[in-house]
């Protein structure tokens, strides 16, 4: 479980992030909604330590980033828009290689290998050298990366982006079977159908302030508005109005 309570992160003069607070379940797809800006990716990057947030506390299965960060960061997965694709290598190389570095080897890895490869449908690129991978491929790639050690937190920057729609639906399934085996999936995704189809829970923010949480169901309950977009735009208006 994931909690966040009252996080704020400041750039010199520019506040990206003025009191986010949240919590995401285990067993559960929570959606990251919020318009470009709202602070999106610097929350992410902040609940994996990767910056220092300014105030508030960051709590992950209970253990706070900061104080124990290796910790933290062997039970998570982490997608950024930063692949970091080694395009020698081939894709079966380049897991390895980065099994090998979270203490996986030998058959077990092999064996994870094959099945991050079939979860996400990579055998036409399995045995192939990452260099001119698509933009589609090289995200399956580094998703594949992020799921080799089986992570008991996942968290998401727009996974679905570039993705063909049978890529689409290769992911779907996967983050569907993670939920099923317990996993908490963080994702940060602009794709309503995604997240009205897939997500359990949805955290909206904007401006850098949490605006609601609930599931899709339930905020369109809370604007009175039938369709999840439509609602979303209503909930980001309010918080403009009230900052």
């Amino acid at each position: 479980m994931i909690e966040v309570d009252e996080v704020r992160k400041q750039f010199g003069g520019v506040k990206a992030l003025g009191g986010v607070s949240f919590t995401a379940r285990d067993g559960q797809i929570t959606a990251l909604l919020g318009p470009n800006g709202a602070g999106k990716t610097t929350l992410l990057r902040t609940l994996v330590g990767l910056l220092r947030r300014d105030h508030g506390t960051i709590l992950i299965d209970g253990v706070d980033p900061e104080r124990d960060p290796l910790k933290v960061r062997n039970n998570i997965g982490f997608l950024t828009d930063q692949f970091g694709l080694y395009e020698r290598l081939s894709t079966r190389e380049y897991l390895a290689y980065f099994g090998e570095l979270n203490g996986m080897g030998g058959r077990a890895l092999e064996s994870r290998i094959d099945a991050v490869s079939e979860m996400l449908s990579m055998d036409d690129i399995i045995d192939r050298r990452c260099k001119g991978f698509s933009q589609g491929q090289r995200i399956k790639v580094a998703l594949a990366r992020t799921l080799l050690h089986r992570p008991r937190h996942l968290l998401l920057d727009e996974p679905s982006r570039g993705l063909d729609v049978m890529s689409t639906r290769a992911l779907r399934h996967a983050l569907s079977a993670l939920r099923a085996e317990g996993c908490c999936v963080l994702m940060a995704t602009h794709v309503m159908q995604e997240v009205t189809h897939l997500c359990d829970d949805v955290i909206v923010i904007a401006k850098g302030h949490t605006v609601a949480q609930g599931s899709p169901g339930e905020l369109c309950r809370r604007t009175g508005i039938a369709n999840l977009e439509d609602a979303f735009v209503s909930l980001v208006g309010e918080e403009g109005i009230l900052a």
